[in-house]
């Protein structure tokens, strides 16, 4: 088929503010990354726009000899498997029994969850709640409040609503499958792709999260990494800088490892997005289209 001259134009026109907004998407992440492989005194004194200037890895040498680094990395990882399974689970396990038709009530409940959206308790309710259950200072402390996300379980139940028809279902409960026969062989597999995004959707919000630690944790050795890119970034914490550079360079240091600590909490989820990459169109587009 001939494309007309408009059509042309038009195609022009949307391609060029797609590359615009990549352009405008990635420089913050080039220039973090630039910043944190020059020299401190280019980064203190604004000297790097695009490309790294006085190629150096000092930064990254001071982040990687702070023992804080390793095991506030440590700690994220445990509290980030843990939590991301725990929420997968709680979350496809809510949305399964919502999805299907047989069950009573199924619309107050779905209301009942959908209420949970727009109020909640608050901070100092959910603080003593937490305070309660003996769990301050601990694990699941970082984990437990926000572990399930509502909005995640309404995505789950449209998803297997829409793309896995309920007749298949019924045909396994008449050859004897149950409920649990049905969610496990039947169910899971055929729902990879949402599964893969809610996996990515939880791990980076465990990964990134650090309210709960700054509210709930109180132990410096149980601190997340992201409580300790805070004291790195936002109170200038370096107990590992050189005592014998003078006022200035440690400034300039600071000002470079901000970048380095950035980049350093950043490349494992960097690495973990090619692979979940391919289910985003099939997982993200749920419910666009029916029949």
């Amino acid at each position: 088929m001939k494309t007309s001259k408009n059509d042309k134009i038009f195609e022009g026109v949307i391609m060029g503010f797609l590359v615009l907004f990549v352009l405008i998407t990635l420089y913050p992440l080039i220039y973090i990354i630039s910043c944190s492989f020059s020299s401190p005194k280019s980064v203190f004194f604004g000297e790097v726009a695009f490309l790294p200037k006085e190629l150096s890895v000092e930064s990254y040498k001071l982040v990687f000899e702070d023992d804080r680094i390793w095991r506030g990395y440590l700690n994220t990882i445990i509290y980030t498997t843990v939590g991301t399974l725990i929420s997968v689970f709680l979350s496809f396990t809510a949305a399964y029994p919502l999805s299907r038709k047989d069950l009573v009530g199924r619309k107050w409940i779905m209301m009942y969850y959908v209420i949970t959206m727009f109020f909640s308790g608050g901070l100092i309710p959910t603080y003593l709640l937490v305070s309660n259950l003996q769990i301050l200072d601990t694990m699941w402390a970082f984990i437990l409040p926000g572990c399930l996300s509502v909005y995640n379980v309404v995505v789950i139940r449209t998803y297997i609503t829409t793309a896995i028809p309920y007749d298949v279902q019924e045909s396994a409960m008449m050859d004897g499958a149950s409920g649990i026969g049905i969610f496990v062989r039947i169910i899971l597999p055929l729902a990879k792709p949402i599964l893969a995004i809610m996996a990515l959707f939880y791990l980076v919000g465990y990964w990134n999260s650090y309210f709960n630690a700054l509210i709930y944790m109180s132990s410096d050795e149980k601190y997340p990494l992201q409580m300790v890119l805070r004291a790195i970034l936002i109170e200038n914490d370096t107990q590992s800088m050189d005592p014998s550079q003078t006022t200035a360079e440690q400034a300039m240091m600071r000002e470079s490892l901000k970048y380095s600590s950035i980049v350093v909490s950043t490349v494992p989820i960097l690495f973990i997005y090619p692979f979940i990459s391919k289910y985003f169109e099939k997982g993200l587009m749920v419910g666009s289209l029916k029949g």
